[in-house]
């Protein structure tokens, strides 16, 4: 006690260390900080935030998570920004994780309510945009700290091109460059607090990995889902301005805004900024603190955080690079990824919506207009556009040929429709005009053509290698197709591409003047420049902006893509028959089959025609969604590329679709050779893509067919030397049996004579000289005694039997004599069928 009177600066440090761990077994939390408060002042040469760091790591060790949180709470209220500012980088990557990896963090990707609805509750709140963390950042920022963020765990291009010395386009990186010291290693970032803050959030979407056990996790009830939600919704607001920094303390001035560095103006948004815009990193110019600006600044850097970090894994020249088939994929976005993309999109949409109609027009751009209306009416076309361009590019290119292909088109379609996300009482004051695709959208759809054609045309390449049988697949699609086919909007994309296939009879100096790239000098809110009245040159700077001034255009209403669309056309009647196929085999396949096979004493068929296919796993329901998707996707093709009756009765006619005489399916397309049929190139592609296939049935002995996994095989193996001994012992009794022709001969060939040998046909070339070999005569089977469905169905019976006090032999005895009427019935109705077809 006596130690604790001394004055704190007479202390030694071991003493203090002791101390220490004695206030933190005997007084509350409180008096722990006080006390690393004290210290902290009291030996200003020794580090003073690393006393509080310390602690803070050792209690996110040993202390539940609640707990830490609380801790940090108060933390955050008590001390000053100054002892702060050294645990706010731990702080940051003890919440997301390291750059590398291999530390998880909190793991919010994985974090759910349902699973852990009390640490789910804590982190969002912690992270909330007006809680703790935000406090925390908002602190830091009004004492102008900077934080090293490394260059090397930025975006492959970013990254590429400052290690080249070359500044990026996005003004995000102006003024940030820091080259490192002598000896140093590496480039970094100098960032301010929000700016780190948001970089950390944003790269634990993309380093981050989930853990094993959370692949069944769903993104949009995970709490990193919920938090970017949060986040866009405050800083992104659809109504209202954007909130104010929070106050933090009682006494803390409140934090000021960042200095905006020098950005292109909001009039040269949408233009092309490529080779011109390359300058040397070392000619970063001053910061342009902009009065004006400091309104939005947060909301800007957000934007340009979530779109750099996200989309900007693909640059104009790696783009070009990767149609090569030979190019190595730099960066593949998961699903999860893709999905916080697309709520980024919708989010976007409904931000730039919310302009009142008349802050819509060109003419509406004046120095009256506040910065947050400029932002929503250049936040889609300067930030977003090229970016995203070639991110869709790429998925389309080199996502796997499977369901998860969804998640990108859903991307894609919430992009193509900003008129879905139109706010709701604008909407009500236009007769819900705003949310249909109306002619007041197509300035968007001319500024966007390569969005809609060119990934259009991509979509088809994919389709066309899919199998249109399977619902999923169908259903995409569908999706496609029934966006396309919006009324108006197959009109305003006609007419766009009139606009960008003109020939360019304009001055030289006034499409120089639109083309060339803009200047990166001037204010952000410079006032934007005489709207060029020439529509078509507008399309074409946007179009050259996405894929530079060589892009080679395929027109979408053109004969190559008409092409590929009745080829389309065709798979879908082609799949709608195949469909129709497997659900007639299945019908009858379940209703020939023998009430009593059920328990084992028939054989299973194994000759299906369509073995895998998934539609047999999902019933009859999944052929019923197929089909309709299917319909209702030719009709749509149909409307939007004015496809005729004729057109689509030719093309029925020549995909081979229509049924034989027999009504089975046709054999895939095959030509005649020597050695019997011989699969031409269509016939290949008919049977990859499921559309046809040939009857496969087995031709061998049935007794010699491998064990099945519906099978014992030590019992079948047995009952099969059990049978053999018994055919070699009464072949001759067997034969003469089934010579007779009364109903004695009868009853014998319906047991011991194999139905399906007579029926077999089309053997290899192969198998021909054996056919002969292969007859057998009468001989008793008795291999469906080794099913477990026939083991299982005898115990089942007995079992019943015993409830009623049947002792095992009578209930044999039962089991046989109805399984003798029943042979009898058979037999009769055998015959009976033997005579009809006479």
């Amino acid at each position: 006690m006596t130690t604790l009177r001394r004055p704190i600066s007479e202390w030694r440090l071991p003493s203090l260390r002791l101390a220490m761990q004695w206030i933190s077994q005997w007084f509350p939390k409180v008096a722990v900080f006080n006390f690393l408060r004290e210290a902290a002042m009291a030996f200003p040469h020794l580090q003073q935030p690393s006393f509080l760091l310390a602690t803070l790591k050792a209690d996110s060790i040993h202390k539940p998570f609640a707990q830490q949180c609380q801790d940090l709470v108060k933390v955050i209220e008590d001390f000053p920004a100054k002892e702060l500012h050294a645990i706010f980088p731990w702080l940051v990557e003890s919440i997301f994780g390291s750059l590398d990896g291999v530390l998880v963090g909190w793991n919010l990707r994985c974090l759910q309510g349902r699973m852990s609805p009390v640490e789910y509750s804590i982190a969002v709140e912690f992270l909330d945009p007006g809680g703790p963390m935000m406090k925390l950042v908002y602190k830091l920022q009004a004492e102008d700290y900077k934080f090293d963020f490394p260059v090397s765990s930025l975006p492959g291009p970013v990254k590429a091109s400052i290690q080249e010395c070359v500044l990026p386009d996005s003004p995000l990186y102006h003024n940030k460059v820091q080259f490192p010291p002598a000896g140093g290693l590496g480039l970094n970032l100098a960032l301010n607090p929000f700016e780190y803050y948001m970089f950390f959030f944003a790269l634990s979407l993309i380093i981050q990995k989930p853990l094993p056990g959370a692949l069944h996790v769903r993104t949009s009830d995970c709490a990193y889902f919920i938090l970017v939600d949060r986040y866009l919704s405050w800083f992104l607001p659809t109504e209202g301005s954007v909130l104010p920094p929070l106050a933090s303390s009682p006494g803390v001035p409140s934090p000021s805004p960042a200095p905006r560095t020098p950005a292109m103006p909001f009039a040269s948004y949408g233009l092309p900024h490529t080779s011109l815009l390359k300058r040397h990193v070392s000619h970063q110019t001053s910061v342009n603190a902009d009065p004006a600006s400091h309104e939005i600044w947060r909301s800007e850097t957000l934007l340009q955080v979530f779109v750099e970090m996200w989309l900007h894994h693909y640059s104009l020249e790696m783009y070009q690079k990767m149609q090569s088939p030979h190019a190595k994929e730099a960066f593949t976005p998961t699903e999860e990824h893709v999905l916080v993309v697309r709520l980024l999109l919708k989010h976007l949409h409904a931000f730039s919506n919310s302009l009142k109609p008349e802050q819509v027009s060109p003419s509406a751009h004046s120095h009256a207009a506040s910065p947050l209306e400029e932002f929503k009416r250049a936040a889609v076309p300067r930030f977003v556009q090229q970016k995203l361009y070639l991110f869709l590019q790429h998925c389309f290119g080199h996502w796997p040929l499977d369901a998860s292909f969804r998640a990108v088109l859903e991307m894609w379609l919430s992009y193509l429709q900003p008129w879905r996300y139109a706010p709701e009482k604008q909407a009500q004051s236009s007769d819900c005009q705003a949310r249909c695709a109306s002619e007041r959208w197509a300035p968007f759809v001319q500024e966007n053509l390569l969005m809609y054609t060119k990934l259009f045309v991509g979509f088809l390449s994919r389709a066309l290698r899919t199998d249109l049988v399977s619902p999923k697949n169908a259903l995409m699609v569908f999706r496609v197709a029934k966006v396309f086919a919006q009324p108006n909007l197959a009109e305003m994309i006609q007419k766009g591409e009139h606009l960008f296939l003109e020939p360019e009879l304009v001055i030289p100096h006034r499409q120089h003047r639109l083309l060339a790239a803009p200047t990166l000098t001037g204010s952000f809110l410079s006032p934007w420049p005489p709207a060029v009245t020439d529509a078509s040159l507008k399309v074409k700077s946007h179009a050259y902006s996405l894929e530079g001034q060589d892009c080679k255009y395929t027109p979408m209403f053109g004969p190559e893509v008409r092409t590929l669309v009745l080829r389309l056309a065709q798979l879908i009647t082609q799949a709608k028959q195949t469909a129709k196929s497997i659900s007639d085999q299945c019908g009858e396949s379940s209703a020939g089959r023998p009430f009593l096979s059920w328990l084992g004493f028939h054989s299973t068929d194994t000759n299906s025609s369509y073995p895998g296919n998934d539609l047999d796993d999902m019933g009859q329901d999944s052929v019923r969604k197929t089909d309709e998707y299917l319909e209702k996707a030719l009709e749509y093709l149909c409307r939007v590329f004015r496809l005729s009756e004729a057109q689509l009765a030719q093309l029925t006619l020549a995909s081979g679709t229509a049924r034989d005489e027999s009504g089975k399916k046709l054999l895939p397309d095959c030509t005649v050779g020597e050695d019997g049929l011989i699969l031409t190139p269509l016939g290949r592609y008919q049977i990859i893509n499921g559309l046809r296939r040939f009857d496969i049935k087995y031709q061998g002995d049935s007794e010699l067919q491998p064990v099945r996994s519906y099978e014992n095989a030590s019992l079948v193996r047995v009952l099969f030397r059990l049978s053999s001994a018994i055919n070699r012992r009464f072949a001759g009794q067997m034969a003469d049996l089934c010579s007779r022709a009364d109903f004695l001969g009868s009853f014998c060939r319906y047991h011991l004579m194999d139905p399906g040998l007579a029926d077999r046909h089309l053997l290899s070339p192969v198998g021909r000289g054996r056919a002969a070999s292969c007859a057998q005569g009468p001989r008793l089977s008795l291999r469906f005694l080794g099913s477990y469905r026939m083991l299982l169905s005898l115990l089942l019976a007995f079992f019943v039997a015993s409830l009623f006090c049947v002792g095992p032999l009578p209930c044999a005895l039962v089991l046989t004599l109805g399984y003798l009427l029943y042979a009898v019935a058979m037999t009769l109705l055998t015959e009976r069928a033997k005579l009809h077809q006479l």
